[in-house]
């Protein structure tokens, strides 16, 4: 049986194991956390959103983003200490200002139909993940913004997706509990959230019982061809570890004949060590989740997930007692600190939404968006035979991850057993 070795154990990595399974491959997943979705699949913005399919490569981005480079609180923040890394994905990411509109297409194509593949997962492997079905609603609070959004929205909508203009009175029908004053908006009826990491563990436990072999607090060291497949160098996590000598007593090695990288961040490096390029850069966001402990609290909370446009700011219904909050994009490295005027502006654009929601119990996140300057992921092949590649989704990680991981789990097979019949993706 062909055995192949996935790296990395979030919300890619797991769809990816899935998809293989399904398709009769062993399959080990490393991962360097305990647990599955400890990074950045663990707390995000919640959002299963087609409707944020627009890449963010147009000239109004950059000219926006220095503008607020002096802004510690500005939705989106680059710290300015130069870095090759850093200077040579800004570069490329303005040489993809000239495919916005065809990138743009492809993201919210390969949105509709993760989407339906996500739903499937779920309903097949009884999933509970706080999904709510009730559409994501966009909202704009002067006329310049809501003229500039409707050519958005008709590219959206070129691309398949059902998206359609509210007025304000239509807003406050949609979502009662909006505090602010709008001038309109757009609502995405087939939009949907859910808790990420709940869904996440619940598909791995999926997975494990397919015969997925997970192995945690694994830190890979080593990618390397070897013996007609892949030798996979690894250790346990430093945090499992005493000082050096013991590290160097604890060396193990996976062999396997192909080796999908879905490793987030990281994933560039992984890349490097099989000759290939894959520019990513981690751009940090933050997470607020509010904990409604009151039936108060949670009456005053809004249902339906909202995106508003100018804080950069999106929420999401979780279950009954949690409202996640999130925004921000931050290019900072690898830099993972919670910072205070950060997460402030959050639970600021909470209050001034949502008045009557107490913000007494809030927890905050960070997390690395894994970003490819043209704001698509790398999916399918490598250079070299046996390596692929499922990494580079950004701010759409869970919402493209359904589709993405048919694709490379169709190009395994393509490779390994091409003479099997390859299922088309759902249209």
């Amino acid at each position: 049986m062909t055995h192949i070795a996935v790296i990395g154990a979030g919300i890619t990595g797991v769809t990816t194991a899935y998809a293989l399974a399904q398709r009769g491959y062993r399959v080990t997943v490393l991962d360097r956390q305990r647990y599955a979705a400890m990074e950045t699949s663990f707390a995000n913005g919640g959002q299963l959103s087609a409707c944020n399919a627009e890449v963010w490569n147009k000239l109004s981005t950059v000219m926006q983003g220095l503008r607020w480079m002096l802004r510690s609180d500005a939705p989106l923040l680059m710290n300015p200490s130069p870095s090759w890394h850093k200077l040579s994905w800004m570069a490329a990411f303005v040489r993809e200002i000239a495919h916005y509109r065809a990138n743009t297409l492809e993201t919210v194509r390969l949105a509709l139909r993760a989407r339906k593949a996500l739903f499937a997962m779920a309903e097949a492997e009884g999933i509970d993940f706080d999904l709510k079905t009730r559409g994501i609603l966009h909202f704009y609070r002067d006329r310049a913004s809501f003229e500039k959004a409707q050519a958005v929205n008709a590219l959206l909508q070129e691309g398949g997706l059902e998206r359609y203009a509210v007025t304000p009175e239509e807003i406050r029908t949609i979502e009662p509990t909006l505090a602010g004053s709008y001038h309109g908006g757009f609502f995405t009826p087939s939009d949907a959230t859910g808790d990420i990491h709940a869904f996440t563990r619940g598909l791995a436990a999926a997975c494990a019982r397919k015969g997925v072999a997970f192995i945690h607090d694994a830190s890979v060291e080593r990618i390397a061809p070897g013996e007609g497949g892949y030798a996979i160098g690894w250790r346990r996590a430093d945090h499992l570890t005493g000082h050096a000598a013991d590290r160097a007593a604890d060396p193990q090695l996976l062999r396997a004949d192909a080796v999908v990288i879905c490793a987030g961040c990281a994933s560039r490096h992984f890349a490097a060590m099989l000759g290939d390029r894959v520019n990513i850069y981690p751009v940090k966001g933050y997470s607020i989740t509010v904990n409604l402990l009151s039936p108060e609290a949670r009456k005053a909370a809004p249902e339906v997930s909202i995106l508003d446009e100018a804080a950069k700011i999106v929420t999401s219904r979780l279950g009954d007692e949690r409202l996640r909050v999130a925004g921000t994009a931050e290019f900072n490295g690898f830099n993972r600190d919670i910072r205070h005027d950060r997460v402030q502006p959050l639970i600021d654009w909470t209050r001034e939404q949502f008045p009557r929601v107490d913000t007494d119990r809030v927890v905050a996140w960070s997390g690395l968006r894994p970003m490819l300057p043209n704001m698509l992921p790398k999916v399918g092949r490598g250079r070299l035979p046996g390596v692929f590649y499922n990494t580079g989704h950004g701010h759409l990680g869970w919402t493209l991850s359904g589709a993405t991981a048919e694709i490379v789990a169709q190009a395994v097979v393509a490779e390994h057993d091409p003479e099997t019949s390859v299922l088309p993706l759902a249209a």
